[in-house]
């Protein structure tokens, strides 16, 4: 039986919503906001994840983009409002899926049933969508990072595949040559000025307060080295 956590400060809708997941042979659980979001999530095995967007005190957003830093919990979003910004925002923070109020209950039965199929056998797994290191987000597709601190950081193609080159294989030095031949790609006529050049950009796009000058390593006559303690997610960054 797997448990369903339905966020949202509608009591009605909690209340509509973990009743009808009940008849489907679901365990469902409400919160109706952050704080006792956490509480059922420290209390019981949560599969699944419905947050309501629109939340008093913490949003949705920053919620899922806290639960998704810390596992790959599946997350449906719902929310009253229409704006697609919403929708990508939500995707870009983690969320699995996305329903827009009004919806039938039926709806997101299927849309649950869905969202568990697909994470069925790497429910911590990551995908080759998005990597995560140190608090950071790589997201693959959009080529763009996602800092700790929830902040989208643009990545140049340049950037983004010495970044990629990194981390394939985290902490192993490589040299500049080796960098430069990544970093060209097969299009690029001309590298900008000097791989310094480009890692001391990316160097500095990666610096996130007290966490990250030292994430890109200088070795002196040798090269560079990615210095990160953690990473999920596999790097299929050439598409």
């Amino acid at each position: 039986m797997h448990t369903v956590l339905v966020v949202d400060d509608d009591a009605d809708i909690t209340a509509l919503l973990t009743d009808y997941l009940r008849r489907f042979g679901f365990e469902a659980l409400a919160a109706h906001d952050g704080a006792s979001m956490r509480a059922q999530m420290a209390q019981h095995s949560v599969d699944l994840l419905v947050l309501d967007l629109m939340l008093p005190g913490e949003d949705g957003i920053t919620l899922a983009r806290e639960v998704r830093q810390r596992s790959a919990l599946p997350i449906i979003m719902l929310t009253a409002r229409c704006d697609p910004y919403d929708r990508v925002l939500g995707l870009e923070m983690g969320a699995d899926d996305y329903m827009a109020k009004p919806f039938e209950p039926r709806e997101l039965v299927a849309r649950i049933q869905t969202v568990l199929r697909r994470s069925a056998g790497q429910p911590q797994a990551l995908t080759d969508d998005v990597v995560r290191f140190d608090g950071w987000e790589l997201h693959t597709v959009e080529r763009h990072l996602v800092s700790p601190q929830g902040v989208l950081v643009p990545l140049s193609n340049a950037e983004f595949r010495l970044l990629c080159t990194f981390l394939r294989m985290p902490r192993r030095i490589f040299s500049r040559d080796q960098l430069m031949e990544q970093a060209r790609g097969r299009t690029m006529d001309a590298f900008e000025r000097s791989i310094d050049l480009l890692v001391s950009r990316l160097r500095g796009k990666l610096a996130d307060g007290a966490c990250a000058p030292s994430m890109i390593r200088t070795v002196r006559g040798a090269g560079y080295l990615l210095q990160v303690q953690s990473l999920q997610g596999r790097i299929g960054c050439h598409r």
